[in-house]
């Protein structure tokens, strides 16, 4: 993402997990871990989306921390359907978080499916703080229910997940979805107002 970003390699289920960290000016608040897009349609933790979501962590001062599912980049291992890749997640979660320490997890595209897959299977008292989904795979995973308080970033003119899978998704849970007017799924062009979008919702204290 910039000259300092830190490259280290974690141990994961299938091998090992490349990771790119990345830290604030001062002491971290947590880790936040990034959860790239689909590892089969080009999706890479490079993803300019991924790093919007880690220069937002970053602001706010959380350690970003985003990572390679397997067979991706340096990462060992082979696609596995989704559900590896939720496992390589939770991975990165247990290899980069310090006892005790606060986590916000976030991702786009497919790696929201992610996020939101890992949020839902970590054990109550080692839940994220907060959790934030840009463009969630809502049409072809099957997404979870999340937190009340977690934030949802979708443009109108999404060609790769129509807005109405992810209001069709957030309804029931009556769970507040944000629009980008006359934005496709990759952002073009908005990448900066994502970014401050982010920061303005995630700084507002949970709950």
């Amino acid at each position: 993402m910039n000259s300092h970003t830190v490259r280290q390699l974690v141990p994961g289920p299938a091998g090992a997990i490349e990771c790119a960290i990345d830290a604030p000016a001062g002491a971290a608040l947590g880790v936040a871990v990034i959860c790239h897009p689909h590892p089969q349609h080009g999706g890479t933790m490079d993803n300019k989306v991924a790093q919007t979501l880690a220069r937002a962590a970053v602001a706010l001062g959380w350690r970003s921390v985003r990572f390679n599912f397997r067979g991706v980049g340096d990462s060992e291992g082979a696609w596995d359907e989704g559900r590896g890749e939720v496992d390589d997640a939770l991975a990165v979660i247990a290899a980069m978080r310090r006892p005790g320490e606060a986590l916000l997890l976030a991702g786009f595209s497919f790696g929201a499916y992610v996020a939101s897959q890992a949020a839902a299977q970590l054990p109550d008292d080692a839940k994220p703080q907060r959790l934030a989904l840009v463009g969630p795979s809502t049409q072809k995973q099957q997404m979870p229910a999340v937190p009340a308080d977690t934030v949802v970033i979708h443009g109108e003119s999404d060609d790769v997940v129509p807005l109405s899978a992810t209001l069709d998704w957030a309804r029931p849970q009556a769970l507040p979805v944000i629009v980008f007017p006359g934005v496709g799924h990759f952002f073009h062009g908005q990448l900066g107002l994502l970014k401050h979008t982010l920061v303005q919702q995630l700084r507002t204290p949970a709950g």
